[in-house]
């Protein structure tokens, strides 16, 4: 017998960080070493040293790092970044639970003259 929903549990093993977390991670480099820290060295490749900031990933050597920077993945999510993360006031505007008053109609001044 297999392993039951071995697919959702491969999508798990690949799972990266959030947009939201690598924009604090470039803002604060602090931010970046408590990340690094909660990783044992022993278990990254290359013993952790070749890091990409913005697409959160470790890579074996200098040249697939540079290979990397190159590609189309490292351009769209530097792209994603450079957008910004969506916030709770626009999720929350999406899922229609914003406050919407409807376009604004004018008022009309009329004078009425009774002779």
């Amino acid at each position: 017998m297999g392993v039951f929903a071995k697919r959702s549990m491969a999508k798990t093993r690949r799972r990266r960080r959030d947009l939201d977390q690598i924009a604090s991670d470039i803002a604060s480099p602090r931010h970046l070493e408590l990340y690094k820290e909660t990783k044992d060295v022993e278990d990254l490749p290359s013993l952790g040293q070749h890091y990409c900031i913005p697409c959160a990933k470790w890579f074996d050597s200098e040249t697939n790092l540079t290979s990397h920077k190159k590609g189309k993945p490292h351009r769209r999510q530097l792209k994603q970044l450079k957008d910004g993360a969506f916030t709770h006031k626009e999720a929350n505007a999406a899922s229609g639970l914003g406050v919407d008053n409807g376009p604004v109609k004018p008022k009309m001044d009329m004078e009425i003259d009774i002779a």
